[in-house]
């Protein structure tokens, strides 16, 4: 009975260390960062990128930048 006993905890130690180890996981590709710009209409500050622009004026969105309250 022990020599089963000892032979089946011998198994499970062989088992988990042959295990294979999960892939370490890949770094997230990091963003600069990016400026961020109020708008004429409300003040609401945006990336740059989504800002719509008229002029040097740049604005949240269409309806505030046609002068539209929303």
């Amino acid at each position: 009975m022990k020599f089963l006993l000892l032979l089946a905890l011998f198994g499970i130690i062989w088992w988990a260390w042959r295990k294979p180890a999960a892939p370490p996981a890949a770094p997230r590709a990091e963003r600069p960062a990016e400026k961020m710009v109020a708008c004429a209409h409300c003040g609401l500050l945006v990336p740059e990128s989504e800002s719509l622009g008229a002029g040097e004026r740049r604005y949240c969105c269409e309806a505030h930048r046609r002068g539209e309250e929303s």
